[in-house]
């Protein structure tokens, strides 16, 4: 099962994906369909077929996004957090080799291919990282075995309204 968690910055984008497709993306597609619908013969016309497809696409997506909204739990960052490793944290980590990598521990609905430094919650890494503090060493299971990484920096994004 995956978890419900999600970055206040991750659940904004989500919404504006929600507005967009809803606002602007499904009335575009609909104006075509109704267009290419009004030619004729819907079972040979490829303009219809095409953007009902996509249409129905959109809407799988929008169906999708509004109950998925419903579920996810917003976490904010909160002073507590400072100096140790929790839900949306940026983690700067290095292995024995001295391979370094800055990741951040996110929601499983903000993994996109755009943010490749992004890591789920539920992943076997960001498991080890949970609570651990700058220098602290973790363990991961990896398919290649066992690999050692050290802890360090640990940054969070804090809100602007913050007063910190």
């Amino acid at each position: 099962m995956k978890s419900n968690l999600i970055t206040r910055a991750g659940h904004d984008q989500l919404v504006a994906e929600l507005q967009h497709l809803w606002h602007e993306e499904r009335p575009e597609i609909t104006k075509k369909v109704n267009w290419a619908a009004s030619l004729g013969d819907r079972s040979e016309n490829a303009d219809y077929q095409y953007n009902k497809q996509i249409l129905r696409k959109i809407d799988r997506r929008v169906r999708y996004l509004g109950k998925r909204l419903e579920e996810l739990r917003i976490i904010d960052f909160s002073p507590e957090q400072e100096g140790k490793v929790y839900f949306g944290a940026w983690v700067e980590i290095e292995n024995e080799e001295g391979e370094q990598k800055k990741i951040r521990i996110v929601g499983v609905d903000e993994i996109y291919d755009h943010h490749p430094q992004n890591i789920s919650v539920d992943s076997p890494m960001a498991r080890a990282l949970l609570s651990k503090e700058v220098d602290d060493e973790i363990e991961v299971l990896t398919p290649l075995g066992k690999k050692t990484w050290f802890i360090n920096k640990i940054e969070y994004e804090k809100p602007e309204n913050s007063s910190n």
